[in-house]
């Protein structure tokens, strides 16, 4: 367990956090005792990216370009300017590209160099993003990368892998699922999942293909 004293955490032999958790918990308190950074401002950059900045932003990106072709043009032709409309933005949304999924294309989105990530309009990423299989595997076999997740398409889908850096950062526009016409912008939004706007899933409502031969 551990605990704060004063400006700083102490973290007692017989822990329940993982090695990395208490390297980064020793290093947080090295950095706060150094005067390097405010505890307290961690803290709420944390809770920003935890409780206000999230994937519920990018369900709103996503329903909003589902039910307003303009807007979906603007969100595919130039992404951040467009994300913007809706007054979402921010460091590590800079430059925002929208690539978008059709009947012959499912995109799926990796960072291979590290973790880069859209931030502002998805929170914070997936462990299982930042693990090295996901960034490795992504890319030499992202059919089965996909089946793992769940997510079996059709042999005929052809599958782009986008490589996301610190100067762009990429997101899916999954496609809108069958029967949903007159829907409210509010309950489309609740379709869309986390996962549909990295590509390793599909909203609410499309069904996957029976599970298949891997490419």
């Amino acid at each position: 367990m551990s605990h704060r004293h004063a400006d700083h955490d102490h973290v007692h032999h017989g822990s329940d956090l993982t090695p990395i958790e208490a390297r980064v918990r020793a290093l947080e308190s090295l950095l706060t005792e150094k005067g390097y950074i405010d505890p307290a401002a961690l803290d709420a950059l944390v809770e920003l990216y935890e409780t206000k900045v999230g994937p519920h932003l990018g369900t709103r990106v996503v329903a909003r370009a589902w039910g307003d072709a303009a807007f979906r043009a603007r969100l595919l032709a130039d992404a951040t300017p467009a994300i913007a409309e809706l007054g979402i933005g921010g460091r590590g949304g800079e430059h925002m590209v929208v690539v978008e999924n059709t009947p012959g294309t499912h995109n799926l989105v990796v960072c291979t160099l590290c973790s880069c990530y859209p931030w502002p309009v998805l929170g914070l990423p997936p462990v299982w993003y930042k693990a090295p299989p996901y960034r490795a595997r992504a890319v030499i076999d992202p059919r089965g990368v996909l089946a793992e997740f769940g997510v079996t398409l059709p042999e005929t889908t052809r599958i782009t892998v986008w490589d996301s850096t610190a100067e762009t950062r990429y997101m899916v526009l999954p496609m809108r699922p069958a029967g949903t016409e007159g829907f409210s912008e509010a309950a489309l939004a609740a379709l869309v999942t986390r996962d549909s706007m990295i590509g390793t899933g599909l909203p609410e409502g499309i069904p996957t293909e029976p599970a298949g031969r891997p490419a």
